[in-house]
């Protein structure tokens, strides 16, 4: 029974990060909302929201108590800024720019990344997995980009600048909160590094500001669909799956994510996609479903569980 529960929640959980993705592309597309004002409600909503959770959860004095320490305080408000912010705000402005498909599938270049930054490092070793990893992510990207065609872009180029941004501002993320992590719920950091996130980006458009008048029943129900479904619960889904999956397999059910989102973009939103796109997608598909199933089995390479990403979060 717990297993069920736990395969449920995480294909919901992923499902709903890709399609608001889409959704938010939608609301660029047909109702001309600012991106400034989404990030901005879509972190303050959620952060509130997630950590409502906590509070009526176990330990709820980590609420409070992860602001008790100077070290940890500093640490919350970079993570806030400079991981979860620009994580969110990379990653909607590729998809007002380009679309969600892109947008998620560019993300999900982040573990490449890691890798590759780990290397340099030299806190991991370069193995044959990681070449046919690299090799995969850009050979997708390659694809993806320019529908197999050298001479031009079948992407814009504000679209693929953003995308790649947002799986710099990703892998980032990832490697910063793993400290605050292990001495908090990640329903506490995620919690308060998007209200953060989300009251640094007031100072430039304040979510009071908006022509609500403007917007149709419909358009009210998909930035409740971006904020609730595709942000907090997709989120709270995720983390409860692990109570039940170990992170390798909610890692692997997680890759749902941008295929949820390509599908959606292309049968939805009536975006165009080549056949070498198609390609594109299928060799950064594999690459994160290698990197799932790999994760668990060597401790050599730092890849924490996707709990601590915002892919979800996006």
């Amino acid at each position: 029974m717990n297993r069920s529960k736990g395969i449920f929640l995480v294909i919901t959980g992923a499902v709903f990060w890709g399609i608001g993705g889409t959704v938010a592309k939608k609301l660029f597309q047909h109702y001309e909302i600012d991106i400034d004002w989404l990030v901005t409600t879509r972190l303050l909503i959620a952060g509130l929201l997630l950590l409502t959770v906590q509070f009526f959860g176990k330990d709820r004095s980590q609420i409070l108590g992860v602001w008790k320490t100077r070290r940890i305080a500093i640490h919350l408000i970079i993570f806030g800024l400079l991981g979860m912010l620009a994580v969110q705000y990379t990653y909607m402005a590729s998809i007002k720019h380009g679309n969600a498909a892109v947008a998620t599938l560019l993300q999900y270049l982040a573990p490449v990344m890691i890798i590759v930054y780990l290397i340099f490092r030299k806190q991991t070793v370069l193995t044959r997995r990681d070449l046919l990893t690299v090799s995969l992510a850009l050979f997708g990207c390659y694809f993806l980009l320019t529908n197999g065609s050298i001479s031009q872009l079948s992407v814009p180029t504000l679209a693929i600048v953003w995308g790649v941004l947002s799986g710099i501002a990703l892998a980032f993320y990832t490697l910063y909160a793993v400290p605050l992590l292990k001495q908090y719920h990640s329903l506490v950091i995620v919690g308060w590094a998007m209200i953060i996130g989300g009251l640094a980006l007031s100072f430039i458009h304040p979510p009071w500001q908006m022509d609500f008048t403007s917007l149709t029943l419909e358009a009210y129900l998909y930035l409740v669909f971006v904020i609730i479904f595709g942000t907090m619960i997709a989120f709270w889904f995720y983390i409860e799956s692990l109570q039940s999956l170990p992170p390798k397999e909610s890692s692997l059910l997680g890759s749902i994510e941008p295929l949820a989102a390509v599908l959606t973009t292309v049968f939805w939103l009536k975006e165009p996609f080549g056949l070498f796109q198609w390609v594109g997608t299928a060799c950064i598909i594999g690459m994160i479903l290698l990197l799932a199933l790999y994760k668990e089995s060597s401790s050599r390479t730092l890849h924490p569980p996707k709990s601590d990403e915002p892919l979800n979060v996006s």
